[in-house]
């Protein structure tokens, strides 16, 4: 379980709050508006209403005792950006900050963000990806060029094993999973060979995933 410091109760904010909140984690939110508040309540243990870019209140919500905080501020670039570098000056461990357009990225990264997400960004590369081959059922991508890719078992593989494909070793790609009718198997046996129907959940770099799966990303 993990202390999670939440700014901002938009709609991004709202999501990443219930995500949270499954997990088990107790979640701290701060927004201007209380307004916002009443539909992350029943999520959160604790709630403030304030703002984040003043010191005066940010000194006294403990910034340092968070495992994560989040800025999820959408609407005001300028309040966001002077939140994450309060959080950063006020000893937060790691701040996540979020970005709408590519500018914000990089002025949240200068100013103490440890990560931004861009949730538009984001979710249109993983739509084009995702919808590049109709082989694709699901796409993560991977820090350091790598990815795993959710597909359906290629149509050379069929009646052959891994052992006797050699993906480890020849194509350097790992097989987290398979899945069939039946289910899905975590620890497929390498010496049986890959049937029609099957999707595979498989890691590896960009480069690997592409030239042996014939994926265009």
């Amino acid at each position: 379980m993990k202390n999670i410091l939440v700014i901002g109760a938009g709609r991004f904010g709202t999501y990443i709050i219930q995500q949270f909140a499954k997990q088990g984690d107790e979640i701290l939110v701060i927004d201007k508006k209380e307004s916002r508040m009443e539909k992350v309540l029943p999520f959160v243990t604790s709630s403030l209403i304030g703002d984040s870019a003043d010191p005066d209140f940010m000194k006294n919500v403990g910034v340092n005792n968070f495992d994560i905080c989040i800025v999820a501020i959408g609407d005001d670039f300028q309040n966001s950006l002077e939140t994450t570098s309060l959080l950063k000056e006020l000893g937060a461990k790691h701040v996540i900050s979020r970005a709408s357009r590519d500018v914000h990225e990089k002025f949240l990264l200068k100013n103490g963000a440890d990560e931004v997400v861009y949730p538009e960004k984001n979710m249109a590369e993983w739509t084009a990806i995702r919808h590049s081959s109709n082989t694709i059922k699901d796409y993560i991508p991977v820090p350091g060029d790598y990815s795993i890719f959710e597909v359906d078992v290629p149509k050379s593989w069929i009646g052959k094993s891994m052992i006797d494909l050699k993906i480890r070793q020849k194509m350097r790609l790992n097989i987290l999973s398979v899945s069939s009718g039946s289910g899905v198997n975590l620890d497929y046996d390498p010496a049986l060979p890959f049937e029609e129907g099957q999707t595979i959940m498989v890691l590896g770099s960009d480069n690997d995933l592409r030239k042996h799966l014939g994926l265009a990303y």
